[in-house]
């Protein structure tokens, strides 16, 4: 009985040491790769920054617009000047018919066009409606989205102020209740500046840490194969590298360091910079970030199986980080999403991650709130720790089949 206790604890001194080993040449590997160091210290630290700076004034002010004035009369003038006066459209051309502005348009000097007709007094001083056409740059989104509502925010008060004076109210209660007779107290949940760079910039953070991780390690594993090795960075006869496991925990180890840190400085660090909602507590990050980290690393070691050369990995992770970011639901709705698209999303950890960390530091949620995304985080390092070491034994494997000593044998 002593004897075989005494065996356990030789083989676990033995493995632990190997993976502390493996670490260490791994952490030596990645300090001397300039490549490997970008990205897994230069893009978590500086990406997040220039992101977050480009879209810290959350939404767009002074737009562009140009105004065709086929009334010339005082109603159409105080239309005009109430959109201008307002902080999202700027009044920057006056054409004279569609085809001027629509030039400018093209030539991006503007991103609206507000078509005022020639009946415009008129009709109104008639009783009847009168229409204003509200042309967009559909290009962008946040511009059209400023152009319209102001159109139609400013043509309500017009049209209200019309209203009151027709009314022949004696008080400026009877006014208010002519003008708004129902009262719409709007409150923004979640984000409340309404701001772009609020609800978009999260996902990116969680997206960036994936993408950071399997370049770095994608990048590794390309360097070995350029090298003529078999792929782990390691000799076929080096000491402390006989099993696979050892060699992902070991190396798992030292990406696991790196991730650690450049997941807290995005949780954290980065929403306070920028003042972006920061509702969660430390312990609910840890818990929420500890398995998608995990996760993104055994992802990044099973990716980089597919990697032959160090650039390949960057034209890979580069070309899907786009679909990524759709398919976790933030800037297109998840219910909208096809099932197999869905499915397809199951398959990258950034998808959950994305989702718990938006629900736990922009809505507040709890842990046992966010509990299906952390378990499936934890499924997915689990299942893709494992299919790492299945690709480390193979490559091991086929290392050994081919290498010189195996064919002097064989012949």
């Amino acid at each position: 009985m002593q004897c075989s206790t005494m065996s356990i604890f030789r083989k676990l001194k033995e493995h632990v040491t190997d993976v502390l080993y493996i670490w260490w040449q791994e952490m030596r590997l990645v300090v001397k790769d300039e490549g490997v160091l970008m990205f897994l210290v230069v893009v978590p630290l500086g990406y997040p920054v220039l992101y977050s700076w480009i879209y810290n004034n959350e939404s767009l002010h002074e737009t562009p617009v140009a105004v065709v004035d086929h009334s010339h009369s005082a109603l159409s003038r105080q239309f005009i000047h109430d959109c201008d006066a307002t902080p999202d459209v700027d009044v920057k051309y006056y054409a004279q018919d569609l085809d001027e502005a629509r030039s400018l348009v093209s030539r991006q000097l503007v991103r609206g066009i507000y078509l005022i007709p020639s009946d415009f007094a008129s009709r109104i001083s008639r009783g009847e409606q009168a229409v204003v056409s509200v042309y967009c740059d559909m290009s962008l989104m946040l511009a059209y989205k400023a152009v319209y509502q102001t159109a139609m925010v400013e043509a309500g008060r017009l049209g209200a102020g019309l209203s009151i004076k027709k009314a022949g109210n004696f008080s400026a209660h009877e006014d208010a209740i002519t003008a708004q007779p129902l009262l719409v107290d709007d409150v923004a949940m979640f984000n409340p500046s309404g701001g772009y760079g609020s609800c978009v910039l999260p996902a990116v953070l969680m997206l960036i840490l994936q993408q950071a991780l399997a370049l770095g390690i994608g990048m590794s594993a390309g360097t070995a194969r350029e090298r003529n090795r078999n792929g782990l960075l390691i000799p076929d006869d080096a000491p402390h590298y006989h099993g696979a496991y050892r060699v992902v925990c070991g190396k798992a180890l030292c990406y696991g360091m790196m991730g650690t840190v450049a997941a807290a400085y995005l949780s954290m660090a980065v929403p306070r910079m920028f003042s972006f909602p920061q509702l969660a507590d430390g312990w609910t990050l840890f818990v929420m970030l500890l398995p998608y980290t995990l996760a993104c690393i055994f992802f990044g070691m099973c990716v980089s199986s597919l990697v032959r050369y160090r650039e390949n990995v960057m034209l890979l992770m580069v070309f899907v980080s786009v679909p990524l970011l759709f398919l976790t639901g933030v800037s297109w709705p998840q219910s909208s999403i096809p099932g197999m698209w869905q499915g397809v999303s199951w398959l990258f950890p950034s998808t959950f991650g994305v989702r718990a960390f938006i629900r736990v530091n922009s809505m507040g949620a709890s842990v046992s709130q966010i509990l299906p995304e952390i378990r499936i985080l934890w499924i997915q390092a689990a299942v893709y720790l494992g299919l790492a070491c299945v690709v480390y034994s193979y490559k091991k494997y086929m290392a050994r089949r081919h290498s010189p000593s195996s064919e002097n044998q064989s012949n």
